[in-house]
């Protein structure tokens, strides 16, 4: 039995991915979760061969909710739902670690074969997806200016670009002021950018933030 944990703010949302995977007699939801806390709480505490990770948490971003399972428990498969186009974060969170990235509009099949494929230790690859990663190997010149960041500098790229101060999102990361200026740095440097607001702007233009 492929215990699985849903993290999603909105019960209507969880009730429904409940009503549809609970005919499969080989999946059990083992656990439900309306806040990052929470999930990370049951992840710590209990089992679970799956997570279905909603992206837009009240707490925390997806992003910092998915390093922080992997920091914790690597090998635990975490599976992406969102209301957001695979061109928006697909490709950075599959670099971030998940296992596979799933639109909530999608047919309840596409869920079951996406579940069943990561627990498998396989990575779930939509041919939406399949097309933006094949296009992620162009020429480093060529791709969005985000992509070349590192998994670190786009969880504190997109803190900023959401209007954190840099000692929050020490404190919410557990690092030093200096580690996460140093970071901000980087960002700057590599994205070409001066400012704090030059991080604002892109990261609005691109529809990296809400």
């Amino acid at each position: 039995m492929t215990r699985i944990l849903i993290v999603d703010d909105h019960a209507v949302v969880r009730a429904g991915i409940r009503h549809f995977i609970e005919t499969i007699p080989t999946l059990e939801i083992a656990g439900e979760a309306s806040t990052a806390d929470a999930a990370l709480r049951l992840i710590r505490t209990q089992e679970f061969q799956v997570v279905l990770l909603d992206i837009a948490m009240p707490d925390k971003s997806g992003v910092e909710i998915l390093a922080q399972i992997k920091r914790d428990k690597p090998h635990l498969p975490v599976l992406i739902l969102s209301m957001h186009p695979e061109n928006r974060y697909a490709v950075q969170l599959l670099r971030s670690g998940a296992s596979g990235y799933v639109q909530k509009e999608a047919l309840a099949t596409e869920l079951i074969e996406a579940i069943q494929t990561v627990v498998q230790g396989r990575k779930y690859i939509s041919p939406a997806v399949a097309d933006l990663l094949t296009a992620d190997i162009r020429k480093e010149s060529e791709r969005p200016l985000h992509e070349t960041l590192s998994t670190r500098e786009f969880d504190v790229f997109i803190r900023l670009g959401n209007g954190q101060a840099i000692t929050k999102i020490a404190e919410d990361f557990n690092l030093s002021v200096k580690t996460v200026s140093t970071y901000r740095n980087r960002v700057l440097e590599k994205m070409n950018m001066t400012s704090n607001a030059d991080i604002i702007y892109y990261a609005i233009k691109q529809n990296l933030i809400d």
